[in-house]
């Protein structure tokens, strides 16, 4: 059975010291937060393919759907995308009992160039995210990582982007983090919205 989460009707204690929003949201939004502390715990298959399904419904540009999910869950196929992800990543990836290449098509099903295959492939990692903390897991991107050796390693065509790694696991005690990222593995804030919206136009 799942592990759902249990707050996702309410923000989560660990999170309500460092997130409060201006206006009511859902609570998964201020709950999901990218946490490099993950336990050993393993990732079940089907709570793995719930999370990827989430990905595969996201919206996308003439429901071209371009993005595609390369993922490791067995020790053979984590070692190869620990080979890939840089050293200062590795030192808290390699305990991800789950690591995700998230990549997209560049060109539509006809050829042409897609223009809004990152937009969409950005939109897929959102609905990856928010679906995991709703099962109890956490997820952190990475884009720290070499790109023509992932694409060698993993037989991706050159007709693909890649975006990032997403790190997939449940989460765990962030004292076994190295020292210099404990203090650093909180929820972050965001800053006030008025900075981000803009009514009609944007003013200087």
């Amino acid at each position: 059975m799942s592990n759902v989460n249990s707050t996702v009707n309410e923000v989560a204690p660990e999170v309500a010291g460092h997130r409060k929003s201006e206006y009511p949201v859902n609570p998964q939004f201020l709950n999901r937060w990218s946490s490099r502390a993950l336990s050993d715990r393993k990732v079940t298959e089907q709570d793995l393919f719930t999370v990827l399904e989430a990905g595969h419904w996201a919206p996308s540009s003439y429901n071209d759907q371009p993005w595609r999910f390369i993922y490791a869950h067995t020790e053979e196929q984590l070692t190869v995308f620990h080979q890939f992800i840089n050293e200062f990543n590795n030192t808290w990836a390699a305990n991800a009992p789950v690591l995700i290449l998230l990549a997209s098509d560049k060109r539509r099903p006809n050829g042409d160039l897609n223009g809004a295959h990152s937009f969409d492939a950005g939109t897929a990692w959102g609905s990856i995210a928010l679906q995991a903390n709703l099962l109890g897991l956490t997820t952190r991107a990475m884009g720290g990582f070499d790109h023509d050796k992932a694409r060698r390693l993993l037989n991706v065509p050159d007709s693909f982007e890649l975006h990032v790694v997403i790190a997939l696991g449940y989460p765990g005690d962030k004292d076994q983090l190295p020292p210099n990222l404990r203090d650093m593995d909180v929820p972050t804030s965001r800053r006030p919205l008025k900075e981000v919206i803009f009514k009609g136009t944007m003013k200087p």
